[in-house]
């Protein structure tokens, strides 16, 4: 298991759809993906439990990655979610 803590850039302006988006950069991945904060820890492939975690600017979100692929699955989150 992997974990980063990172601090949410503005998704909402750098894409055109971020939550959808953010779904598919979680689902190419074989890993668990989920996304924590202080009030709510949510499976990164279901688009239900993005809209509910609503992650936004400036927001502290622990992404936590299990599996054969979690290093690169935690690194293409991360990517998205700082916007690099």
């Amino acid at each position: 298991m992997s974990e980063k803590k990172i601090i949410v850039s503005n998704v909402a302006k750098e894409y055109s759809n971020p939550i959808a988006e953010l779904v598919q950069v979680a689902c190419q991945f074989d890993s668990e993906i989920r996304l924590e904060s202080s009030e709510a820890k949510i499976n990164a492939k279901s688009i239900m439990g993005i809209m509910a975690f609503n992650p936004s600017k400036g927001m502290t979100v622990n992404i936590v990655a299990d599996g054969s692929d979690e290093e690169e699955a935690l690194l293409a989150m991360e990517k998205f979610l700082v916007c690099q």
